[in-house]
């Protein structure tokens, strides 16, 4: 499967559930970037290239990446990848991948939530500058307005929490990724799920789309 989505919408969150429920992997592109560049894989290498040049890493080399992972033991019963396809380029691309490897996606989920719910979400983070312990203004807030329940010290929004930065990276999203939306509905793989509501709310959604792609895989 494949866990569509806005930033903010809750894609990690739940797509680490169903990794718990469904006992599959959770495969997130930009983990496996950052492990690949740790550990100093071939691939990790050639990708540390691009990215200290400020470069975005080629499609071909993250679809490597994914490749090498579907062939671990783990995700010969499935996988759910998260963060990947973006693009209609990348599409195509895990398509082919897939085809080549004699396999196929049996479903995609996307979590859809409002953008001004999203600029909430993401705007109302505050993370403290000593510890890193996150929190919310109005979903998590601290005990003491601006300072850590933990150490005490000063709370700051980060930069890509800041209103403006969200709103353009949900501009980028609707460019590059809502096209999905339309490309993978005619191939019969969608599934909308209602990503507003609390964490269980929206793990039931999840959970009853998923029965619903399983009875048809």
């Amino acid at each position: 499967m494949v866990l569509l989505g806005p930033p903010g919408a809750g894609k990690g969150t739940q797509a680490q559930q169903l990794e718990e429920e469904l006992k599959i992997p959770q495969i997130a592109s930009g983990d496996l970037l950052r492990l690949a560049v740790r550990n100093k894989t071939p691939l990790g290498l050639e990708a540390k290239r691009y990215m200290d040049q400020g470069a975005l890493v080629p499609d071909d080399l993250v679809l490597k990446m994914i490749e090498e992972r579907l062939a671990d033991p783990d995700a010969a019963k499935g996988f759910i990848l998260d963060g990947f396809p973006r693009t209609l380029a990348q599409a195509e691309a895990l398509r082919a991948m897939l085809e080549r490897n004699h396999q196929a996606l049996d479903g995609v989920l996307a979590l859809v939530v409002p953008d001004q719910e999203i600029i909430k979400r993401i705007s109302g983070r505050r993370t403290c500058k000593n510890c890193g312990a996150m929190y919310h203004t109005i979903f998590d807030p601290p005990r003491n307005v601006g300072l850590c329940n933990k150490c005490n010290s000063e709370l700051y929004q980060r930069d890509d929490d800041a209103e403006d930065t969200v709103k353009m990276r949900l501009e980028v999203y609707d460019t590059q990724t809502r096209p999905l939306l339309n490309y993978y509905q005619e191939r019969g793989l969608l599934k909308r799920v209602d990503g507003v509501g609390s964490l269980d709310n929206v793990r039931q959604r999840i959970a009853a789309a998923v029965a619903e792609v399983r009875k048809k895989a």
